[in-house]
């Protein structure tokens, strides 16, 4: 239906309708990432390039690349969730106000925090785990014994986000992205994530692994499930992998 609250959002984030950001007005830069390992907090993960992938022929990974909901009850390697996550957020350079990542975004604002729900990888415990990319390290989360089944049922009943091996939930921060672009920012959101999942998608191919996008699912439910207040940090978008069928 033209002319609802889509209709409205698109119109109302041009530059037309923007005022000056708080960039502009000198108001400092928000801090560059939320979830943080310190010192020697937090569980290491191993170096991505320990993988030691063989070179791989780019059409065949993008012709091959397929969305997979099934997977096969072989665990990931910390190695393999390693690689994956840089991948998908890695820190490839670090400034005051900013960092240079693994994917593109606006500004090179990078507003999201990687929450993932571990199922089945060997040296973790099943669980939920926040990705510090500054150190390239894990937190443990403590979440309830039944999580995974919580999640799923947040996600309309979408069983394989716990029976894969990592679901990965890309948790927006706005005001990362609106500091500099106000209200347009939103829109650069949408378009992050759809950087960041598509990088998975080609890592997980590579990897041998697949996996599956999912945006269906109840936002206030799967929000306070990872403890997000829906409004400074919520979850934008979410995606399964896990190793794929013979």
């Amino acid at each position: 239906m033209q002319g609802g609250i889509g209709s409205e959002f698109m119109q109302k984030t041009r530059y037309a309708y923007l005022g000056p950001s708080d960039q502009q007005q000198g108001v400092r830069p928000p801090p560059v990432v939320k979830t943080r390992a310190e010192g020697e907090s937090g569980i290491a993960l191993p170096p991505p390039e320990a993988l030691g992938l063989d070179p791989l022929d780019f059409a065949a990974l993008v012709t091959q690349r397929a969305s997979l909901r099934r997977f096969v009850a072989t665990p990931l390697s910390m190695t393999e969730l390693s690689f994956l996550l840089w991948s998908t957020q890695g820190v490839k350079a670090q400034g005051e106000t900013h960092t240079l990542r693994t994917t593109p975004s606006a500004g090179a604002r990078h507003a999201f925090e990687t929450v993932l729900l571990v199922n089945l990888v060997d040296g973790l415990a099943p669980g939920l785990y926040g990705y510090a990319p500054l150190n390239h390290r894990l937190v443990n989360r403590n979440a309830p014994a039944d999580i995974g089944d919580r999640i799923a049922a947040a996600c309309h009943g979408q069983r394989f986000v716990k029976d894969c091996a990592v679901t990965f939930f890309w948790v927006a921060v706005p005001y990362r992205m609106t500091w500099r672009y106000v209200e347009r920012g939103y829109r650069y959101l949408h378009l992050d994530a759809g950087h960041v999942c598509q990088n998975l998608y080609l890592a997980a191919e590579a990897t041998g692994c697949g996996a599956c996008a999912v945006a269906a699912f109840d936002d206030d439910a799967l929000n306070g499930l990872l403890n997000l207040d829906g409004e400074e940090a919520f979850v934008i978008y979410l995606a399964a992998m896990g190793k794929r069928p013979a």
